[in-house]
């Protein structure tokens, strides 16, 4: 495996790569300081041609993850942690992270380039879209959907049956209890609305 992206999120792919005995034989990073990130040599600032084996993008920003997915021409891999407990009914797409303690439930699935990071919990039937974030130790109960881009903060609690928007900010220890429109950012007991972005 091969990574894009040489920041602490990489290091904590590493590791998961590592659990599962998959070798990394390189990462990519555009800061010409960088050496190497978790004893792996960065090769340089781009991928010139397709590597022989799979990328995964190891960067933690949504809309950066997005836009560097849109130009490589790679094969893109997954990684998933032993720790995680993932339904054989789930499916998780390409690119996609699953950390350490993370529970991926019936019939969820998850779509390309997603974060599932340390401790989620992801319950039945819920939809995860591209390139969203769901942050350590956040809940989402039955039959959630979270839209592309968004990034659910840690410690945040979504009831059952919602719908959260495209490309939204969900804050930390957020309690969701009625759905949430595109481009928005929303805090607090219960959520509210703070802020409007342009999509």
């Amino acid at each position: 495996m091969y990574l894009y992206g040489a920041s602490g999120h990489a290091k904590v792919i590493i590791d998961i790569l590592r659990d599962n005995a998959i070798p990394v034989l390189g990462a990519f990073d555009k800061n010409p300081a960088l050496k190497e990130v978790g004893g792996i040599p960065v090769l340089g600032a781009e991928i010139e041609e397709e590597p022989e084996q799979p990328v995964i993008i190891s960067i933690g920003d949504n809309a950066i993850r997005y836009r560097v997915a849109e130009k490589l021409e790679v094969t893109f891999g997954r990684a998933i942690h032993s720790t995680a407990i993932i339904s054989p009914s789930a499916t998780i797409a390409e690119g996609t992270v699953v950390m350490q303690g993370a529970i991926v439930q019936a019939d969820a699935v998850i779509g390309r380039h997603a974060i599932i990071n340390t401790g989620a919990s992801i319950d039945h039937d819920c939809r995860i879209g591209d390139f969203a974030h769901i942050s350590p130790g956040a809940v989402l109960s039955g039959n959630v959907q979270v839209g592309e881009g968004t990034h659910i903060g840690a410690g945040a609690v979504v009831i059952p049956n919602l719908k959260i928007g495209k490309w939204c900010k969900i804050g930390a220890g957020a309690v969701v209890i009625r759905d949430i429109p595109d481009g928005v950012t929303a805090v607090g007991n219960p959520a509210r609305i703070i802020k409007v972005h342009e999509l």
